[in-house]
Parts: structure tokens; sequence; C-alpha cells
């Protein structure tokens, strides 16, 4: 049976599967599946209305979808690109289009966002106030598409505000730039070996495994923790001859060090793999400011934010530029893209060491 355990303000769950429990083949029927648990956490507030497990249960379904589409794109014919690009100027796959649709109406028919900010889309989407909830929700609906075609692992990733106005009038664009501090929940998806989401409500981070045979997301990685430090850092090295002085020095360290055994290397080429990999294993994940990309390649309120949120959430650092935490930093602009160093605690605090040491003033974290 599950049930959870308190410490303190946060609730502990253990892991158990609606099939059996990790010691026993039994049938539990009183799994925690992802609407439960959400369920569970807004009755510890007694003003909550349930529109963040309506919202979640939109998303939820959203992602049932796009795992299904991730099998069967081979079969499906939903390999290959539309022949379109985006607002990133980067070309649009099939399965891009359909996951960005799927988030959409998803989140529209949940009656509880009033705005929606996708990678897919040039504007905001406003909600027509006959749907309108409080929630705005930024969202990169297929993180890493181009290993679609390879088999390579993919993901989606959202982020979570709640409205500064609580009337019915159109949403403000300035409503959603909102620093990470004010997120209200933020998660991704990884359609790899299985379908997962991680999510983080703001007390601890939690990973929900899509059982197939039930269509349920069941608690199976409770209360996630990043280790201290890691052995592994995960860059695109393709990009060496466009690094400032700092991050090269610090590879260079990670490759060839002067005491202790040098860190591996991994880099998928999608920010959700590469990052539930550095959240479960330890280590770091950067993806710098370039000499041909100042600002960097992420993007702030859709992919950093939210990847930030869950790491500090684990327990590590996410930095951004000029020694800011990511979670600090106040958009201007939607699409707005920011360098990132995230991951252990301890490798993120040295890698900002490198890059203070560097001096490169504006064009380094410190």
């Amino acid at each position: 049976m599950m049930s959870p355990k308190w410490g303190g303000e946060i609730a502990f769950y253990e892991p158990t599967s609606c099939l059996g429990t990790m010691t026993s083949h039994k049938i539990d029927t009183n799994c925690m599946t992802l609407t439960r648990f959400i369920i569970n956490e807004q009755m510890k507030y007694p003003a909550a209305s349930g529109e963040l497990t309506q919202l979640m249960n939109g998303i939820q379904t959203a992602v049932k979808a796009i795992s299904n589409g991730v099998r069967k794109a081979g079969i499906a014919e939903l390999y290959g690109f539309t022949g379109s690009s985006n607002i990133q100027g980067e070309e649009v796959k099939k399965l891009d289009v359909i996951s960005n649709e799927l988030f959409i109406n998803m989140m529209i028919s949940s009656y509880t966002t009033c705005m929606l900010i996708s990678e897919e889309n040039e504007e905001p989407i406003i909600v027509e106030p006959t749907h309108q909830g409080k929630y705005i929700v930024a969202f990169d609906p297929l993180d890493g598409s181009s290993n679609i075609d390879c088999l390579g692992s993919v993901g989606s990733i959202f982020t979570v505000f709640r409205r500064k106005r609580q009337d019915h009038s159109p949403a403000d664009l300035s409503e959603a730039l909102q620093s990470g501090r004010n997120a209200v929940a933020a998660g991704y998806a990884i359609y790899g070996s299985s379908t997962m989401i991680v999510l983080s409500l703001g007390l601890g981070v939690h990973g929900f495994t899509l059982d197939p045979s039930l269509g349920e997301f069941i608690l199976t990685s409770p209360n996630i923790t990043i280790p201290k430090r890691g052995k592994i850092y995960s860059i695109n090295e393709g990009y060496a001859s466009c690094w400032f002085e700092g991050i090269a020095n610090y590879i260079n360290e990670k490759k060839f060090p002067k005491n202790g055994k040098p860190y591996a290397s991994r880099y998928i080429g999608s920010m959700v793999a590469d990052v539930h990999r550095t959240l479960l294993y330890g280590g770091i994940f950067l993806y710098p400011d370039l000499s041909t990309a100042p600002e960097g390649k992420l993007r702030l309120l859709y992919e950093c934010i939210p990847m930030a949120y869950i790491v500090e959430q684990a327990g590590g650092k996410a930095m951004g530029k000029n020694g800011l935490s990511i979670l600090d930093i106040k958009p201007t602009r939607i699409h707005q893209r920011a360098p990132i160093y995230l991951g252990s605690s301890e490798d993120v605090d040295e890698v900002v060491h490198f890059l203070a040491e560097a001096g490169k003033g504006d064009n380094c974290v410190a």
C-alpha cells in the first residue's frame, strides 16, 4: 500500500507499481498515480481550487499521446521535416508540429490556462475567456527532435506560473515574463526506454513512469536527489573552437586532471536526456555562451528555468550569466536565450570558479 511518510513539511513516498511492488509480484490496489499524488499535495493548501490537478491531467494526456507518436513514428511516417522553420530558425520535424498541437489543445481544454508560450510559436497564445484559468504555461513540446530519426531519446519540458491578476481580463505578456522563483511547478517528460514524467511542485522532485498496461503514470522514483559531485560532464564539444577561456580551461581540467581520475564525457544532444542522466548520476550539464552565440542557445523561459527548478529542488545548482542563479533571472523576451551550467552543487561551484578566474566579464558566468 502506498501512503506518504511525513518529514517536516515534505511527504516522503515509497515507490510501487500497480503490477507489483519492488519486492512482490502481487498486484498493488493502492498505487500512487500522478493524479493522486497531485491531489495529495493540494490537500496541504485549504484554498486550493483543484485547477493544478486539471492542468496536470491535460499535460499527462499530451505526454501519453506524444509517447505513442514517438514509438510509432516510423510506421506512421512521422520521421523527417515539414519543410518549414520555427521562430528559432530551426527546421520543424513532423512530430514537432503534432506535439505542439497536442500540448496546446490539451492545456486549453483543461480550462486552467490563460496564456501559453511555446518554442514553436512566435507569439504567445492567448486563451479565449470562455476557456481561461489562472495559469500560464511555457513549454518546449519536443526537445531534441533531431534525435527522432535515429531513435534517440527526446522529451518535453514545461514550467507553470500563476498569472498576476486574478480577474478574467485577457492575459498580458508581462505576466508571462516571470523569474523561476515564481514558478508553481516545473517538469519534463522523457521518451526513452520507457516514458517518465519528472515533476516538482516546490517540495522535492518525483519521477512517474508510464505503465502502458494501465495508461497511468505511477510513482516509481520518489524524492530524487542529485549527488553533491559526479564523474560526468555533458557539453557539445563540437563547439570547442567557440568556447571562451573559462569553459576551455574547465573542460581541459576534467579531461586531464592534476589529481584523480578524469571525468567521463556524455552528450546525447537532447537537453531532457542529458539533464535526466545528470540528475540521477550527478555531474554537470553545460551549454555556455559562445563566441558565435553570445547569449547562449537554450531558451530561458521554457528550457533553462524548468530544468533549473528541478535541479535546485533536487539539491543541485543551476547558474547563468554574471554569477546569477537561473531562477533569479527575469526574462525580458519570451524566446530569450541564456547560457546555463547545472548539476551537482560542487561541480557547478567548480565551473563558476573557472569562469571567474578567466575574467571574461559579460562573456562568462562571473
